[in-house]
């Protein structure tokens, strides 16, 4: 979901593979863009991966691979090994090759590396303390720390709740937003979660954010970039039925009704503190829409 946006969003024109410049139109910066999907590399190889990545010799890496399949995480060491390897040894050894050639890499993350102050109100900034409830997000706090600790040129970029058009590769996944909406329009009531209050994000506005980090110069560091306005996942389908006009009944049901094996934080909304807001995901939810007509 969020790799064709960057991909969407970072395809102007295209040039040679090692270049990154400042065109005469507009003085605008264009770039060639080459992406892989999970058929055509192995990012589990470091040896592969080395070797792909040093061919193309690019001057920036994004690194939109993930394991997020958070209750399967908890119940299987299996798969728990699977998520180490996406999540961990992957980006540590994306920084490795991005620092041998000088390029820089983003890195994206999550807002489950927070979650351990069952009481907390106040969201959490790019400084603060990482306490992830559940293996799923440990994977990701380790994750961070192996990719920032090899030193270079590294963004870590944490997101929560994103939405956005399906990926539109075999195994693309629906957002939340995305199956609510059909769930709205084949039932007549809904069971949706009233709590774990956090940030909705929106794809395409990420990867416009991801790419002004890029051209703004912006220091390389850890950044929250989710668009503006808390809510719960109740709150966030009763603004997608009222924009959408479906009159499906909403029925706030508490965590406890779904029970899964991962618990997931009550509170993990992240803090925007050093870079311009994102705008509302109530703005962004029309845009959405829009696209899934």
């Amino acid at each position: 979901m969020l790799g064709q946006e960057l991909v969407r969003t970072f395809s102007m024109t295209r040039r040679r593979s090692d270049e990154l410049w400042r065109g005469e139109a507009g003085g605008e910066i264009t770039y060639q863009v080459i992406a892989w999907d999970r058929e055509e590399i192995d990012a589990t190889d470091s040896v592969v991966l080395r070797e792909k990545i040093l061919e193309i010799q690019p001057n920036l890496i994004l690194n939109a691979i993930a394991y997020n399949a958070v209750d399967l995480c908890e119940t299987s060491d299996e798969e728990w090994t699977k998520a180490k390897q996406l999540n961990i040894d992957l980006p540590r050894n994306l920084a490795m090759i991005a620092r041998e050639l000088d390029a820089t890499l983003i890195h994206y993350s999550t807002d489950y590396v927070f979650g351990g102050e069952e009481n907390r109100e106040k969201p959490y900034t790019e400084m603060d303390i990482l306490a992830p409830v559940q293996r799923y997000g440990q994977t990701k706090f380790v994750g961070e720390q192996a990719s920032l600790t090899v030193g270079g040129k590294v963004y870590v970029v944490r997101l929560s709740k994103l939405f956005g058009r399906a990926a539109s590769s075999v195994g693309g996944k629906k957002s939340f937003f995305g199956m609510m909406l059909e769930f709205g329009k084949t039932n007549s009531e809904v069971l949706v979660v009233d709590g774990e209050r956090s940030c909705f994000t929106y794809a395409p506005d990420l990867a416009e954010a991801s790419k002004a980090l890029i051209e703004d110069g912006a220091e390389y560091g850890i950044y929250h970039l989710t668009n503006e306005g808390v809510a719960t996942w109740y709150e966030g389908v009763q603004e997608l039925y009222r924009l959408a006009g479906i009159g499906t009944k909403i029925v706030p049901v508490s965590s406890d009704h779904f029970p899964r094996p991962a618990r997931r934080p009550n509170f993990s909304a992240l803090a925007n503190t050093k870079r311009p807001k994102l705008r509302s995901y109530t703005e962004a939810l029309k845009d959405f829409l829009q696209e899934n007509k």
